[in-house]
């Protein structure tokens, strides 16, 4: 019996069409099993930004799907908790920042150790950190904005995605280097806290550029200055503090990938080698470029020793910020 031509010649096209899509999709018998990145940040933050840019370069690494779980509460910790409390299996990880760090500075009493109850993997690189402000705000670069908070002791309000984050200390710091003073507004997220800023509820805040690049861009906020060395090629007309007179203010915002503590060796080098060659990837790597992010991954021990070391250095800023303890 012969074929009908044209179902012949479908068949045949959706056979080509199976075959290419086969490089794509995960490795066979892979198929129904999910990598959870357990995000201890609001959607919208540079973290989130990151982490959603890399995903699909993640999947294909990991030979699995990818999914993003966003779950912010109490400035990150609930999100850090249910990693902690997740099996060692290096199916449940996660991207963290310097917040993870910071915490146990912050906060009297935590639901984990750090870095005890989690498993470094590597420190993937740096975002830019950018202090902006309400386009009302009288003020267009470093010294205006010093005066006016000058002028009004206390009286202008800054917001951040939670006490004790990142975000917050690096406020605090800015106003310690000038000696100023400001109210802390925490909010339950970057992205809540952003829209009260367009809105005008707040004045001020320090945000990963990631989180606002789009903002800048349409007049929605204004940039005072970048909190780096030098400025940064995603945003060159940014001018950084020190250029501004304000030489100790540099923040190195980071991010990274870890798992639960108890994470098996071979699981680790698993995810690390996943994580090397999602970043490596064109698209990726282009995207990184236009959010401002510097991609350097780290090898393993030095992700270890580095948590270790970043716990006794934001212990000192905290104290020297004067952030009281939650």
């Amino acid at each position: 019996m012969s074929l009908d031509p044209s179902l012949s010649r479908r068949r045949a096209l959706q056979g080509l069409a199976a075959a290419g899509a086969g490089a794509w999709l995960p490795m066979a018998g892979a198929q129904d099993k999910v990598v959870k990145f357990i995000l201890p940040n609001a959607t919208g933050s540079g973290v989130d930004a990151i982490t959603r840019a890399a995903q699909p370069a993640l999947a294909k690494a990991l030979g699995m799907q990818v999914i993003v779980d966003n779950q912010p509460g109490a400035g990150g910790i609930v999100g850090l908790q249910a990693l902690a409390r997740s099996a060692p299996d290096g199916m449940t990880l996660s991207v963290v920042s310097n917040n993870v760090v910071i915490f146990p500075s912050v906060y009297k009493t935590l639901p984990f150790n750090m870095p005890a109850d989690f498993t470094p993997i590597a420190i993937c690189g740096f975002t830019p950190v950018v202090l902006v402000v309400n386009p009302k705000v009288a003020a267009s670069n470093a010294k205006e904005f010093t005066a006016l908070l000058k002028a009004k002791p206390g009286e202008l309000n800054f917001g951040s995605g939670g006490n004790g984050t990142i975000l917050h200390l690096a406020s605090e710091m800015y106003l310690d280097a000038v000696g100023a003073k400001a109210r802390h507004i925490p909010y339950k997220g970057v992205g809540p806290m952003v829209t009260d800023l367009i809105g005008g509820q707040i004045e001020f805040a320090t945000v990963a550029l990631p989180s606002v690049q789009q903002h800048l861009k349409t007049g929605a906020l204004k940039a005072i200055g970048v909190a780096t060395s030098q400025r940064i090629p995603a945003a060159p007309e940014i001018p950084t503090f020190v250029e501004q007179g304000v030489p100790s203010y540099v923040v190195e915002a980071w991010f990274a990938v870890i798992g639960p503590k108890g994470l098996p060796a071979a699981e680790v080098k698993r995810v690390h080698d996943a994580v090397v060659s999602a970043f490596a990837q064109p698209e990726v790597k282009d995207a990184m470029a236009k959010q401002g992010n510097v991609i350097n991954v780290s090898a393993t021990d030095y992700a270890q020793n580095f948590f270790r070391s970043e716990l006794t250095k934001y212990a000192a800023l905290v104290k020297k910020a004067g952030v009281e303890l939650q």
